[in-house]
């Protein structure tokens, strides 16, 4: 791998868009933690779950980017376009399914403790993403392809 091979990385639309996508999303978890709750979580700005999906916006943007690149109809769009909606459904379905057992996990060892203390480490339940959080993300993610 040359300089000149490492140099042109950060030139390529798609992977920039797709990172602009990213850092977006988790700046607006954040901004919108902030109004809600009225108080600062650096937790919402590098986490996962929350509105919106980082992921989402992520695949989604560097599909847009791809298919305005390459063409719609292009073999590369749609092998993006498949990625993307693997880790769409994966932020709405697996990780939300877990984030929601850890919900209950949490639940049942706060009432194992009240009879006699156990010494567990809470799981982090926010994983996933309902699907609003995607759709909102995958939005997102398009708006940002198409403007880079």
């Amino acid at each position: 791998m040359t300089i000149d091979t490492i140099d042109r990385i950060f030139y390529n639309k798609p992977l920039i868009a797709a990172i602009t996508a990213s850092i977006t999303a988790q700046g607006l978890k954040f901004l919108l933690y902030l109004i809600k709750n009225k108080e600062i979580d650096i937790g919402r700005a590098i986490g996962n779950g929350g509105m919106p999906s980082s992921h989402s916006a992520f695949v989604m943007s560097l599909a847009t980017k791809v298919g305005m690149i390459n063409g719609f109809e292009s073999t590369y769009f749609a092998i993006s376009m498949a990625f993307a909606l693997i880790v769409m459904q994966d932020a709405a379905g697996v990780r939300r399914a877990t984030g929601n057992q850890a919900r209950i996990l949490n639940l049942i060892i706060a009432d194992l403790s009240k009879k006699r203390p156990i010494q567990q480490e809470r799981l982090k339940e926010l994983i996933g993403h309902t699907p609003f959080e995607v759709i909102a993300g995958a939005f997102l993610g398009v708006f940002i392809g198409i403007i880079i």
